[in-house]
Order: C-alpha cells, then structure tokens, then sequence
C-alpha cells in the first residue's frame, strides 16, 4: 500500500497553533506580518497552561514539516502557514484515498457521501462542475470516469497537493 507524506497529519496542539495562525492572516489580510512564538504562546492564555518553549517546539516542528514558513526579525522568528486551512484539508483527503486500494476507495468515498447532508451534496456537485468546467478549459489535464469512480491526472493531483 503507498505511503505519501506530502501531507502531514497534526497533533492537537499542532492543530491549534495552525488555527491561531490561519485566524491572525485572515485577520491581518496581505498585511499579516507573520506571528512570533510569544504572540502564539499569548493567544494560549486563559485557555490553557502551556509553556513558552512547547510552543516554540511546535512551530519548529511545524517548520520542519513545511506547514509554515518562517523568517527572521531580530532574534526572534515570524511564522506563517505555509498552505490555507482548505489546501491542506485536501491533501490530508488525498493523502487518505492514496494510501487505499482501489476498490477501497471507491467504498470509503461512497460511505462519505452517504453520510453528506443535502447542502454538503450541493457543494459537492457544484465543485465537481467546477472542476469538470477547468478540465475542459485545460488541455494540459484531464479528468475520465472508469468503471472504478473518477480517476484524476497525475498533473491535476500535483496542481492540487500544491494549493
């Protein structure tokens, strides 16, 4: 069974340094200048004990694993992440339907969908349009259904994993 590791799962903490950065460069728009290990460490206040080094720890990790940027400013380090909440939501996805068998996969998508509720359908069937109108307009990738469900190019799923 492949084993990709173009998208690294987070750990809890990961995950809420992760959410404070997103939040703080949605906030900040294109003038986001990035966050310091002690303005991460500040947004923890009051909602848990954790100590500044940890923290530290966690972004270096987080570096390490490229799921943010950083650069210097002084001493002190600027992280940003390097992808949108929604990218690496779907590399995770693809990451999960690569690791499986065909066969597989097509079943784990099919229990996905059954458990979908009407709008999260419409969301589907809307972004399946978009992607069929893109690959259409876009001679360089193809998208094909086969008797095993929707198979992508690999130039479209690298494209993807990119975002």
């Amino acid at each position: 069974m492949p084993h990709s590791t173009s998208a690294p799962r987070l750990g809890d903490l990961e995950r809420v340094v992760m959410e404070h950065l997103w939040e703080a460069s949605t906030a900040g728009g294109v003038s986001f200048g990035g966050a310091t290990v002690r303005e991460v460490h500040d947004r923890f206040e009051g909602e848990r004990e954790i100590a500044y080094t940890t923290v530290m720890t966690v972004l270096d990790r987080l570096a390490k694993k490229a799921l943010v940027t950083r650069e210097r400013d002084g001493r002190a380090w600027r992280y940003f992440p390097a992808d949108t909440r929604e990218a690496l939501t779907a590399r995770t996805m693809l990451r999960t339907l690569d690791d499986m068998d065909v066969t597989d996969r097509r079943a784990a998508l099919l229990h996905f969908l059954d458990g979908a509720t009407t709008d999260e359908l419409a969301d589907i069937k809307s972004a399946l349009a978009q992607i069929e109108a893109r690959a259409g307009s876009d001679s360089g990738s193809t998208v094909s259904t086969v008797s095993t469900g929707s198979t992508v190019s690999t130039a479209r799923r690298t494209m993807i994993r990119r975002r």
